[in-house]
């Protein structure tokens, strides 16, 4: 029984504001609505999303991804910006699954919070919205949980899960693959959304650079340039997911280019790659020589300016390159161990 003597407590005096959640909700329903096409029955808010499969796919495949923003959010949070870490974490889900030749069908995110500020809330949806809608993909449920003594307030994190769906012919990477093909470097928007923990350290830390430290080898603010969104490659690739000449792609994200590509490689083929330093963007040589950070982790860490490699027959490069912002990288070659990656 509840001891009269003492005073009431309820829900938000315990860090739990239910009508601010409710608020939120109201105002991001027709933002979300917008992603929406003929195959999503459900409305938002509903216990589960409903997806239609269309009955066009004849082999389909489900291909499936979670992922989070990382420790970009910490720089998000300074520099007050929120929208663009959501269309982050839509564009990574969306590049993962992309690797296997899918297309993305619907997304859902997880939002979780130490206070719940509905104006951070719409802007991080905001930048849901608009990923989606660029990516054709619809954003069909989510939740947001408000959780004090986990978060402190300000802080956030993200999560999302991402389906899609290919034929099963056109599934990556393909079995063609062989000694001889061709590696297409596809170049990042920047950091993208891994390697801040370290270049936050650097940075902030050691250098003492704040947010607005303007640098001129960057043009732009410090915070501008690590903020830039991660860039999707589906508009670029699309046209390319059917072509036989395409036979993988690898996500450059953590682990870098050597950590990523060599797991899209098969047994007895290695990839022999050539990376200039005039080639690599200014903010990594900012870091490094900021950290004094060795080469080799700098390649484990960031991927250097290389935010998606295709690995094509030498037909589809020609042409490939003939119409696409894209570098070349490298190529396959015979090897007698395992998949592994070699700079030149």
């Amino acid at each position: 029984m509840p001891d009269d003597r003492l005073e009431a407590m309820d829900y938000k005096q315990a860090g739990v504001d239910i009508e601010a959640g409710e608020r939120a909700v109201k105002n991001i329903k027709n933002k979300v609505r917008t992603t929406f096409n003929a195959n999503v029955l459900s409305e938002l808010g509903s216990f589960g999303g409903l997806y239609k499969i269309d009955p066009s796919w004849k082999q389909p495949i489900l291909v499936s991804s979670t992922d989070g923003v990382g420790t970009k959010l910490l720089v998000a949070i300074q520099a007050k910006v929120f929208d663009t870490v959501g269309q982050d974490l839509v564009n990574h889900c969306v590049n993962d699954i992309l690797v296997q030749g899918a297309r993305p069908l619907f997304f859902l995110d997880y939002i979780g919070v130490g206070k719940l500020s509905v104006d951070t809330i719409s802007q991080i949806i905001d930048g849901f919205v608009l990923a989606c809608r660029e990516n054709n993909c619809a954003l069909i449920g989510g939740e947001m949980a408000e959780m004090p003594g986990v978060y402190r307030p300000g802080d956030f994190d993200l999560a999302g899960t991402i389906i899609g769906m290919v034929e099963e012919p056109n599934l990556m990477p393909r079995p063609s693959m062989k000694a001889g093909d061709l590696l297409i470097a596809l170049p990042s928007s920047g950091l993208h959304t891994n390697g801040y923990s370290l270049a936050r350290k650097v940075l902030f830390e050691r250098m003492g650079l704040s947010i607005e430290s303007y640098l001129e080898e960057l043009g732009s603010s410090l915070g501008d340039t690590l903020l830039q969104v991660h860039r999707s490659y589906l508009p670029l690739l699309s046209p390319y997911l059917q072509d036989p000449g395409l036979c993988a792609l690898a996500h450059i994200t953590g682990g870098g280019i050597a950590g990523n590509l060599k797991r899209v490689l098969p047994h007895g083929i290695k990839a022999v790659l050539n990376l200039p330093d005039s080639s690599i963007p200014s903010i990594y040589h900012i870091i490094q020589s900021g950290g004094n950070v060795a080469p080799e982790v700098m390649r484990q860490t960031f991927n250097l300016g290389v935010g998606m490699i295709c690995v094509m027959t030498q037909e589809l490069a020609q042409r490939f390159l003939q119409t696409n912002n894209g570098t070349l990288l490298g190529e396959l070659q015979r090897s007698d161990e395992a998949a592994r990656v070699e700079f030149i």
